[in-house]
């Protein structure tokens, strides 16, 4: 009875370290700035984001229409607009594409939204050959006449322009508040120029979490990240940190530029290198969660996931051997040019030399030269050489018995 009931404490701890270990995690991992799924978000006027999908399940396609006399206006909130009469039928005035057609407004007006590419009957002439296009201003709260109160919002005023290729359509829907504040223009690749991690100040999707098909492999022993900002902000960027889940198994330190804490540009980008080797094979992911902090903004966040398939041994540092030679080259340099400063010094007041006589081993170097240049060759004295010619000419051969006493008479000398 005691075994069960300590099995069952110990499990019981077991699970509620998981359980905080996991609301810790998702605490840590909350205050990130992930881009929404959707493309029907905004950014205010005070660069917070605005997910109208989070707001409310299924608001994208929610349906507003407005009847006046030249028939129904029907705006489907990040779908499209198009008027529908009797006369002339469906008429569409755009398409809210994939591109962020979603903007921060002026005024009264809290955002304004896109559509374009409609029809092309009748308007031909169109700028860029666009179509109708249609541009919906979104108020959050109620309409300025004192309509829409309560509900999911409605059309205050719709105006067109005067060949109706265009119209304008004033909606009033329920605003929560707003998100975290995004650092805008902040951007994070693999590249100088590109944002597969961090675009505007957003965290793409694939580095929001742990992902088996983003990892990177065991043997890739780091990665570079190239950060940019716009320059009129970037001195609010900080040092970046990181935390590593689960602690041990990976180790990871950080280099390069942004490490030390320069200050990225557009036409500068700093350089962030992870730096992170497997001390212990795991069938689990290692999840690397990088923080950068901003003066004033929610932090950017991102995370990198590592495989580790197998022990990877300490690598010996590749710029260590190129130190010690160079420390052996200075020595050797230094001692050298002591060496013959003193050598010269000693010849030129000891031994009275003067010139390149007194460099040391000059002697030495000229003997070896004299002995290469005059190897195998003799001189006889100068008197024996004058006195072989005074009895013959200098064609005539002297006798065989005369020319070999000559010879064993005369003294050689070597070249010194």
């Amino acid at each position: 009875m005691r075994s069960v009931k300590c099995f069952l404490t110990v499990r019981l701890v077991n699970n509620l370290w998981v359980i905080l270990t996991a609301v810790v995690i998702m605490g840590f991992r909350a205050v990130a700035v992930v881009v929404p799924r959707s493309n029907c978000y905004a950014l205010d006027n005070s660069s917070r984001i605005v997910d109208f999908l989070s707001i409310r399940v299924g608001w994208i396609g929610q349906y507003f229409e407005y009847g006046d006399k030249g028939g129904d206006l029907v705006v489907r909130f990040c779908k499209d607009v198009e008027n529908r009469s009797q006369a002339e039928g469906y008429i569409d005035f755009g398409r809210f594409n994939k591109f962020n057609h979603f903007v921060a407004g002026s005024g009264y007006v809290d955002f304004v939204q896109g559509f374009y590419n409609g029809d092309l009957a009748k308007c031909e002439r169109s700028y860029d050959k666009m179509g109708r296009t249609a541009q919906v201003n979104v108020i959050c709260g109620n309409c300025l006449s004192g309509q829409c109160k309560g509900g999911l919002g409605c059309i205050c005023n719709v105006t067109y322009d005067e060949p109706k290729c265009r119209v304008f359509v004033e909606l009033a829907i329920p605003c929560e508040k707003p998100g975290p504040r995004v650092f805008e223009g902040f951007t994070v690749g693999f590249h100088p120029r590109s944002w597969e991690i961090v675009y505007n100040g957003m965290t793409q999707l694939g580095f929001e979490r742990a992902r088996d098909d983003f990892s990177f492999k065991t043997e890739q022993t780091h990665v570079a990240l190239y950060i940019t900002a716009i320059a009129s902000v970037s001195t609010l960027v900080e040092k970046p940190s990181f935390k590593v889940c689960p602690e041990k198994g990976l180790k990871v330190s950080l280099s390069g530029s942004a490490a030390m804490g320069s200050h990225p540009t557009t036409l500068s980008p700093t350089i962030l290198i992870v730096n992170w080797r497997c001390e212990r094979a795991s069938d689990s992911l290692y999840d690397v969660n990088i923080t950068i902090p901003v003066k004033g903004y929610d932090p950017i966040q991102f995370v990198l996931t590592k495989m580790c398939e197998y022990r990877q041994d300490q690598e010996a540092d590749p710029m260590r051997g190129w130190a010690i030679f160079g420390v052996i080259s200075c020595i050797f340099i230094i001692s050298s040019a002591i060496f013959c400063c003193g050598g010269f010094i000693y010849k030129t007041r000891a031994e009275q030399l003067r010139g390149i006589d007194a460099l040391p081993g000059m002697t030495i170097l000229s003997a070896c030269l004299e002995t290469a240049s005059g190897a195998g060759q003799s001189y006889s004295r100068p008197e024996d050489f004058n006195g072989s010619f005074t009895n013959q000419a200098s064609w005539e051969r002297p006798p065989a018995s005369a020319q070999a006493t000559w010879r064993s008479n005369e003294s050689k000398y070597g070249s010194i």
